[in-house]
């Protein structure tokens, strides 16, 4: 399977933090961070303020010499953590493959979702602006390396004092031609004084160091040349990996027109159980917890949930759970907006030594046997006969 990366970044995390908190300041020159008075430096500063030449890291006398009109805000990390944990449960809903770099910035590995990876970016940048009014820019790719590049990319060409929300894809087999053009330096552990002494022997371009002879990279790299090579050719097998314990599993789907067709939502559950079933055992995990979420017409939305007698990661225990909780928790006659699935109270899978559980064993090796041909041809080699007759209705699934 071919492997789907995003970068996502947030656009001056600070500063869009300061906006929502005090909207006029939108528009204007500012900088969040220390008092001039103590040394102060910039920690993040807003747009208008950049194109004054005003940057992270200067001194804050420095900016306001550059920028007089420039306004200092006093930073507030409390409220940007606790915004960056709502930023990052919202990134969790996707995948489990999550990992979190910086208060303002993750990788998510999306491969095992059907969707087009520019929709999947896409869906993404909107539900945090619609969810949290802040901007995002996103980079595409298969690997970390050259969605973070693609990121840093998209965001570096927009000058216009606005945040940049921008999406930058790197279509498969194309990634040695995008960097090609590049400066060395935005290559990953290609800091000013190495891209100083690159640009001393006539190397400038990220394809120019891709074409150095292994010899002449130790020179400067040395036992990291190898590496380097592979990393200019646009080459990273790096996993996305979670340095933070996954609290849950879910799956979610909004319908293109609201329903109250119970067959319709139990098809839907059943499907979006496959795919939350399907990603734990991925992650090799197991969920104690079975939830589902109900937004209906009006918006009002509730979560129920279920304790399972055994921890499971398989499809139908999952779906066992959901379809009753849809059945106890659904309002007769009103319209359902949103369905979603999820699972928590994870832990790592365990082998029970029961020598009377042979059903449970072969539903286990049977769900794996699927998932190892969904790996080879593709998540949609396998459907349910229940599935087959799609519905026109449904508008978007969020995992």
């Amino acid at each position: 399977m071919e492997r789907k990366i995003l970068h996502l970044d947030l656009d001056a995390f600070f500063c869009a933090v300061e906006e929502l908190l005090d909207p006029s300041l939108k528009g204007k020159a500012f900088a969040v961070g220390g008092s001039p008075k103590s040394r102060g430096v910039v920690s993040s500063c807003s747009y208008p303020a950049r194109l004054r030449g005003v940057h992270s890291a200067m001194p804050m006398g420095r900016a306001l010499a550059l920028c007089p009109e420039l306004i200092v805000v006093r930073h507030r990390f409390g409220v940007y953590s606790d915004t960056s944990d709502k930023v990052m449960d919202i990134l969790r809903d996707y995948t489990p493959l999550f990992q979190q770099v910086s208060v303002d910035e993750a990788f998510l590995d999306v491969s095992d979702l059907p969707q087009p990876i520019a929709a999947i970016a896409r869906d993404m940048q909107q539900r945090i602006d619609r969810e949290l009014h802040l901007p995002c820019s996103i980079g595409a790719a298969t690997n970390k390396l050259v969605a973070k590049v693609a990121n840093d990319f998209g965001k570096s060409r927009v000058r216009t004092g606005q945040a940049p929300r921008q999406i930058t894809v790197v279509p498969p087999g194309t990634e040695a031609d995008f960097l090609a053009p590049l400066d060395v330096q935005a290559l990953w552990g290609i800091g000013p004084k190495t891209a100083q002494r690159l640009h001393s022997r006539g190397i400038h371009s990220i394809g120019q160091l891709a074409e150095l002879p292994l010899p002449e990279l130790e020179h400067f790299f040395g036992k990291n040349a190898a590496e380097m090579q592979e990393s200019a050719r646009g080459i990273d097998r790096s996993p996305v990996h979670s340095g933070h314990e996954v609290k849950s599993v879910s799956n979610e789907l909004t319908f293109a027109r609201d329903t109250s067709d119970l067959d319709q939502l139990l098809e839907t559950l059943r499907r979006l159980s496959d795919k939350v079933g399907y990603r734990m055992r991925q992650a090799r995990l197991m969920g104690g917890v079975v939830q589902i979420k109900l937004r209906y017409e009006d918006f009002t939305t509730l979560t129920r949930q279920r304790a399972l007698p055994t921890p499971t990661n398989l499809d139908d225990e999952i779906f066992g759970a959901a379809e009753k909780l849809l059945r106890e928790a659904l309002a007769p006659g009103r319209e359902v907006r949103l369905i979603g699935v999820g699972v928590s109270q994870l832990s790592e899978p365990y082998q029970q030594l029961d020598l009377w559980d042979s059903d449970r064993s072969q539903k286990e090796q049977l769900a794996l046997a699927i998932d190892a041909l969904k790996d080879k041809y593709g998540g949609n080699i396998i459907t349910r006969a229940s599935q087959v007759k799609k519905h026109p209705q449904e508008r978007q699934e969020k995992d």
